[in-house]
């Protein structure tokens, strides 16, 4: 289970992007919920990526379709370096 703290960091970096306003929850994907779009991921994840100082790898991102996944992803990788 993610942070709490890890998780509101990556909630506030969604909700400028979050077009359809829809409720952020671990279980939020990024697809059907919020409707990104690819591109808008990339974006995302970039930003993620930079907050954290962290790198994600591409091999991972496919396998990542919740918010929760993505957290619990960071955490791992941030608790690794």
């Amino acid at each position: 289970m993610a942070q709490p703290a890890t998780l509101k960091t990556i909630y506030d970096l969604i909700t400028p992007i979050n077009q359809k306003n829809a409720a952020l929850a671990p279980e939020t994907t990024f697809a059907s919920d919020l409707e990104l779009d690819s591109l808008t991921v990339m974006d995302l994840v970039a930003e993620i990526e930079d907050t954290f100082d962290i790198i994600l790898p591409l091999n991972l991102l496919p396998e990542l379709e919740t918010i929760g996944q993505v957290a619990d992803t960071v955490d791992k990788i941030v608790n690794e370096s």
